[in-house]
């Protein structure tokens, strides 16, 4: 690939000095590597040509507006002007990539990647209204198209059921029936009702969802919270609104749905359930954890229900967050007994991942871990909680880190 400059930083790197294992795809001792957060890319027709008729007016489209100019519409989204930018260079490799099961494979295999977990693309916006029912349709849309596509790839390519989970009734029915295809994972939106915060609506920490719990539980699937899935995470514009939306009103509100499991005694009632938040980043999770901690031992005289645990073991026990590039939730990992929680993506192939770069990107971020960390982060972490199959050849990997956590 020719040097471009405005992405020749992705190829900066410490080296490998002292790693007898490396995440390069080329090295005959490379680590088992699962990538955590992927997105696909769907058909511009999809949802227009499966969903019912009654809803398909209200799908995302483009409109002209009273100035003439196009604009993005999106029910739960303020309008999003359409601009023509031109991409060069990776960005336009990035902007394009993904479109086929086997172009998937090949940029994976090129990158190190040996699984991915998969998310929608454009379907983020699926659950972009009040209207669960709607959300729901397209969410089925969106599972039976993945699954045709993906489902005979599964043991590497593991796309997550997408669930309208304010619908509760109609997402136990989805959650088994997609549990019956082979799906390995749920994901669900950071809070089950779109828009700005409302006490009123339904959140995650009330007992109305136990029966949503329950099946969960049942079906033994983990959990997953992917940022930008709660509410606009477009509200800033102007000077900045791209730096200020993507890290302020995307990730920062994708800690929300794992305060409210591991707070409201949910999993003192379903202790099996596992779940984790999804490109949020890590660097956050100690700190978050912490104030869980101090909230309830200063506040204990307003806490209801009384909890079996700390909040913060619930999350070690049951939870995990996954991450492109975050040095800071890495130098944390140890300390705070994080190692095994922390789940590393590339993001494919997402401008914000580190496809076609992941080796120096992690070289970058993972020098001060043990050999056995970084094998946990890059993949056998996300093996065991996804249930993929882990190729012989990695085996020892599994045997050594096992090893390390025994001593």
């Amino acid at each position: 690939m020719p040097v471009d400059a405005n992405n020749a930083w992705r190829r900066e790197t410490p080296g490998i000095e002292g790693w007898k294992r490396t995440a390069r795809p080329d090295d005959s001792r490379k680590f088992f590597m699962v990538s955590t957060d992927g997105h696909v890319q769907e058909p511009v027709d999809l949802w227009h040509r499966r969903i019912g008729k009654k809803f398909r007016d209200r799908l995302p489209g483009v409109v002209v507006g009273s100035d003439g100019k196009k604009y993005q519409k999106t029910e739960g989204f303020r309008p999003l002007r359409i601009r023509n930018i031109e991409f060069k260079g990776e960005d336009a490799l990035r902007n394009g990539s993904g479109a086929t099961p086997e172009g998937r494979l090949r940029d994976l295999s090129q990158d190190g990647v040996d699984a991915e977990i998969l998310f929608p693309n454009k379907g983020l916006a699926m659950w972009a209204t009040r209207d669960p029912f709607f959300s729901q349709a397209m969410c089925r849309v969106w599972n039976d198209w993945a699954w045709e596509v993906f489902g005979s790839y599964n043991d590497r390519l593991c796309p997550m059921a997408c669930i309208a989970s304010a619908d509760i009734d109609g997402s136990i029915q989805e959650i088994k029936r997609c549990a019956n295809l082979g799906f390995r994972g749920l994901s669900l939106p950071c809070k089950p009702v779109w828009g700005a915060p409302d006490h009123e609506a339904l959140n995650y920490n009330l007992p109305e969802f136990d029966p949503l719990w329950s099946v969960i539980q049942e079906v033994d699937l983990p959990m997953t919270f992917h940022v930008s899935t709660g509410r606009d995470p477009r509200t800033s514009r102007g000077n900045g609104g791209a730096v200020i939306n993507y890290a302020v009103h995307s990730l920062a509100p994708t800690m929300e749905p794992i305060a409210n499991l591991c707070s409201s005694g949910v999993l003192d009632r379903f202790p099996r359930l596992r779940f984790g938040s999804v490109e949020a980043g890590i660097g956050w999770v100690p700190w978050t954890l912490w104030a869980l901690d101090e909230a309830y031992k200063k506040h204990h005289m307003f806490v209801r229900p009384r909890l079996q645990r700390m909040p913060s073991e619930y999350f070690r026990s049951n939870g995990f967050a996954t991450f492109q590039e975050d040095k800071p939730g890495l130098d944390l990992a140890r300390e705070h007994n994080l190692v095994n929680n922390f789940m590393w993506a590339n993001d494919y192939p997402h401008h914000e991942g580190t496809w076609p770069h992941s080796a120096p990107a992690i070289e970058r971020t993972m020098y001060q871990l043990s050999e056995a960390e970084r094998a946990k982060i890059l993949g056998l972490n996300a093996a065991k909680m996804f249930g993929i199959p882990i190729p012989h050849r990695y085996l020892d990997q599994v045997d050594a880190a096992a090893q390390t956590s025994s001593n």
